[in-house]
C-alpha cells in the first residue's frame, strides 16, 4: 500500500506546541514508509479563519522542516462536499431536523431529568412534507443529520490496539449547519477519500468521533482509512493547550531563540518509551522512530527538558552548521564559536557572549585584589597566545602571590570578562590577545 497521510490544522490561530506533535508524527511516518504528506487547511469556519493565519501555519511547519508534498484548502472543495451531501440524502441517510438550539436544550434536559442519555430522538424522521413545508414558512431553515447505524463500530488502531466505538449511544450528528456550511465531519470524510488518505494520525481526542467517521466512509463507499490516536501534549501542570490563547506556540518559541529540531523532538519524544534527547535530524529520528513507542499515558511538556535538549544540540552543533546565522551576526568565527557554544542555552545568547572578546567590557575589580591583579598583569607572557597559555601564566602567577583556587582564578575572571561565569578562560584568552588582557587588569 502507498502511503498517504494528512496533516488537518484549522487556521483560526498560531500552531502550538500540542499542534506540532501530530503535525510531526504524521511526516515521520511517511516519510519512514516513503509516503506522501497532505496538508489540508479545514477553513469551513468563515468567521474565524484567515489568511494571517494559514501563512503563519505554512511558516510554522516549514521552520520545524516540514515541506508538504501537497497542499489544499477546504475552502476550494465545497462542490465535493455538496456532491457528497446530496448522495447522503438520495440515500436516506441525511435528514433535515427543524428544531432551535433552545428546543434542542431543552429535550436534553428533559431527558437528563428521567435518567436518560441526552442524544438526540431523531424526532424529524416522523416530519411528513407538509410538516416540513409548514416549519419553513414560519422562517425555520433546516440543518441536517446523518442518521447513525446505532452499531458498535470496531477499528484496529495503531497505537492503541482494538477499539470499539457503540454509535448507538450518541447523537446523529450534525453535518450541514442551517446557513448551509458544513461542519467538520462531513469535508473531512470527503476529502479523505478523494485524496486517498490511507492513515489518520491525529489526538486521542478524536477516538469517539471515529465510529461515527467511519460509518460515514462506508455510507459514501470509500475506503476506510487505518486510524492511530497519540496521547496529547499538556502543559506542565496538565493543562490542555490552546490555540486561540497561543500557549507555548511555535512563533513565541521561535522568537525565544529554541532550535527548531530542540521543538520538535520534544513535541515528539514526550510521553514515549524513548528518551527526549538530541538526534541529527528529523529524517535521523524517522528512521528509528514508530508509533508503538507511543504511551498511553499522559504526555507533559517540562520546559526545563526543552531548555535542556536546545544546550544540548547548540553544544553539538558544528561551526559549518552554525556558519551562515554567525555571519548575520558578524560573528562567524570559527575559533570564537568554539569558546563559546558550550555556554549558551539559545543561539541569540551569543552576542551577549561575544562582547567578552568583542568589547566593551567593564572589569569587576575589587580593591583588595588591586594589587593581585598588578602582579597578574605585570606577568602576562608575550605573544602568540594558544590554549596552553592560561595554565602557563595562571601558574606563574600562583608562584609569585601564592593564591590558589577561587581566590586565583576568579579575580582574573571577573577583570577579564566582567562576570564570574562564562566560557573557559583557557579557550577565551588566545581570543582575548595579550593588549585586551593588559587593559583590562589594573
Amino acid at each position: 500500500m502507498s502511503v498517504t497521510v494528512r496533516y488537518a490544522p484549522s487556521p483560526t490561530g498560531r500552531l502550538h506546541l500540542g499542534n506540532a506533535r501530530p503535525a510531526l508524527l504524521n511526516w515521520l511516518f511517511a516519510k519512514a514508509e516513503g509516503g506522501r504528506y497532505v496538508l489540508r487547511l479545514d477553513d469551513t469556519d468563515r468567521q474565524r479563519s484567515t489568511e494571517a493565519f494559514a501563512a503563519g501555519i505554512e511558516e510554522d511547519l516549514g521552520w520545524l522542516g516540514i515541506v508538504p508534498d501537497l497542499k489544499v484548502r477546504q475552502s476550494d472543495r465545497t462542490a465535493l462536499y455538496d456532491e457528497a451531501r446530496y448522495r447522503l440524502i438520495a440515500a436516506g441517510r441525511l435528514y433535515p431536523c427543524y428544531e432551535t438550539e433552545d428546543e434542542l436544550d431543552r429535550k436534553r434536559k428533559r431527558a437528563r431529568a428521567i435518567g436518560r442519555p441526552p442524544i438526540y430522538d431523531r424526532a424529524a424522521l416522523a416530519l411528513t412534507d407538509a410538516d416540513r413545508t409548514r416549519l419553513e414558512a414560519e422562517g425555520r431553515r433546516p440543518h441536517w443529520r446523518f442518521r447513525l447505524d446505532g452499531r458498535p463500530v470496531q477499528f484496529e488502531d495503531l497505537i492503541k490496539g482494538r477499539q470499539t466505538v457503540n454509535t448507538a449511544s450518541m447523537s446523529d450528528p450534525v453535518l450541514v449547519r442551517e446557513d448551509g456550511s458544513y461542519l467538520y465531519t462531513l469535508p473531512s470524510v470527503v476529502d479523505d477519500i478523494a485524496l486517498g488518505i490511507t492513515h489518520v494520525i491525529r489526538g486521542e481526542d478524536h477516538v469517539s468521533n471515529t465510529g461515527t467517521q467511519i460509518e460515514i466512509f462506508e455510507a459514501l463507499g470509500g475506503a476506510v482509512p487505518v486510524f492511530a490516536h497519540h496521547n496529547l501534549l499538556t502543559g506542565a501542570e496538565g493543562e490542555g493547550l490552546s490555540k486561540r490563547l497561543g500557549s507555548l506556540s511555535l512563533a513565541e518559541l521561535r522568537a525565544d531563540g529554541y532550535e527548531p529540531l530542540a521543538v520538535a523532538l520534544v513535541a515528539v519524544l514526550t510521553g514515549t518509551s524513548l528518551p527526549v534527547e538530541p538526534h541529527p535530524s528529523l529524517e535521523a529520528l524517522a528512521r528509528v522512530f514508530s508509533l508503538g513507542v507511543v504511551s498511553h499515558g499522559a504526555a507533559r511538556f517540562d520546559p526545563g527538558e526543552l531548555e535542556s535538549l536546545n544546550a544540548r544540540i547548540l553544544h553539538a552543533m558544528p561551526f559549518a552548521v552554525a556558519e551562515a546565522r554567525l555571519a548575520e551576526l558578524g560573528l562567524a568565527d570559527p575559533a570564537l564559536w568554539e569558546a563559546l557554544r558550550e555556554n549558551l542555552s539559545r543561539f541569540p545568547q551569543i552576542v551577549e557572549l561575544a562582547r567578552i572578546v568583542t568589547g566593551p567590557v567593564e572589569p569587576v575589580i575589587a580593591e583588595e585584589d588591586r594589587p593581585f591583579l598588578a602582579e597578574a598583569a605585570r606577568l602576562l607572557p608575550e605573544e602568540p597566545w594558544d590554549e596552553e597559555t592560561w595554565k602557563a601564566w595562571t601558574d606563574q602567577v600562583k608562584a609569585a602571590t601564592g593564591r590558589k583556587g577561587k581566590a586565583l582564578f576568579l579575580p582574573l575572571r571577573l577583570a577579564l570578562t566582567g562576570r564570574a561565569d562564562g566560557p573557559e578562560l583557557r579557550t577565551l584568552l588566545p581570543l582575548l590577545g595579550r593588549k585586551a588582557c593588559s587593559d583590562r587588569l589594573p
